[in-house]
């Protein structure tokens, strides 16, 4: 598995390379055959943002290969997802961030070696979304560091309560009501760690649980304003407006085309993944076979689009699933 992680990178360049040159994108070998007969459970928990992807995946493998599986997918948050991941409650554990140090070292106390016994998968691009009220006619196009300081406490004063006006002149003198997902999920982290820099978010934010609830709460409120993932406001345009980012080159709206470490929307765009337990993978036909249908052509690749997200490179889930193809 160490190794594997190590010539990741370098066996995907090979392989775009190798298909750019041959004209084309052929499955990998080993696509997943219909009704081989397996049963029993495959149970996921982690990102609420990756939660629909994995949702529909799981649906679709349920529906057109293995009917007799049943794949659970709960949706915790990343953090909450690792803590039951991590004493091997859970198969996969969905993540809108990447593992943390700590929470190797956790899986090590329980017994996992993580080099060996653990597999991240890189699931998609997911575009960090900026979303305000449809009555909110001003604020359709921000800077990235509008966003930030507007969302650090004490850019303003003391207090944090911050006014529209304040952002920009000519902007209403109401305040701002800030939102977006707590803690437990990995967007937070995400928001908090690479965006913000771990500087303290502005004491007036109200966090949620649930992203259904912050939908609902800046489609109520004309001065709202949330972040999370690009795949949870596509779901919701008629209710919501996503905000357009200039970097330093003009305002991004964040869509699928501009999705991706390479793309105009950058600066807020992150991974998603799941991992999967290989021992247990090993152990149960059933979870190395889902996790072989994640990575192949009528997985993640196919539907990502479809959620919210934009697929990675076609060489990349190959190497995935050829990986896991010669599991033993």
């Amino acid at each position: 598995m160490k190794n594997f992680k190590k010539i990741l990178v370098v066996g995907v360049t090979l392989i775009a390379l190798t298909l750019t040159a041959c004209g084309g994108t052929d499955s990998p070998a080993g696509t997943p055959s219909q009704g081989s007969g397996l049963e029993g459970a495959v149970i996921i928990d982690g990102s609420g943002t990756v939660y629909p992807l994995m949702a529909n995946i799981a649906e679709n493998y349920m529906t057109e290969k293995e009917s007799n599986v049943s794949v659970q997918v709960g949706r915790a948050g990343s953090s909450a997802g690792f803590k039951k991941f991590i004493p091997g409650e859970t198969d996969f554990s969905d993540a809108s961030r990447a593992i943390k140090s700590e929470e190797i070292a956790q899986l090590e106390e329980n017994g996992f070696n993580y080099e060996e016994d653990i597999m991240e998968i890189k699931l998609a691009y997911d575009g960090l979304t900026m979303v305000i009220n449809k009555d909110n006619t001003w604020a359709t196009e921000m800077t990235a560091d509008e966003i930030v300081k507007m969302y650090l406490s004490g850019s303003y004063n003391a207090e944090d309560k911050v006014l529209w006006s304040d952002i920009r002149a000519g902007w209403p003198s109401e305040e701002i009501k800030f939102y977006g997902p707590n803690e437990n999920h990995g967007t937070y982290e995400f928001f908090y760690e690479v965006i913000l820099e771990k500087q303290d978010l502005v004491k007036t934010a109200n966090l949620q649980q649930e992203y259904s609830t912050l939908v609902d709460l800046v489609s109520r409120d004309k001065n709202a304003i949330a972040f999370f993932g690009f795949g949870y406001y596509v779901n919701n345009t008629d209710k919501l407006t996503a905000v357009k980012v200039d970097f330093g080159n003009g305002p991004v709206e964040p869509k699928l085309e501009t999705i991706g470490e390479e793309l105009d929307y950058a600066g807020f765009t992150r991974l998603v993944y799941t991992y999967l337990n290989l021992q247990y993978a090993k152990e149960k036909p059933q979870v190395l076979d889902f996790a072989k249908y994640v990575v192949s052509p009528e997985g993640a690749a196919k539907i990502a689009g479809d959620n919210g997200f934009a697929p990675l490179p076609a060489a990349m889930y190959a190497e995935y699933y050829n990986f896991l193809d010669g599991l033993k």
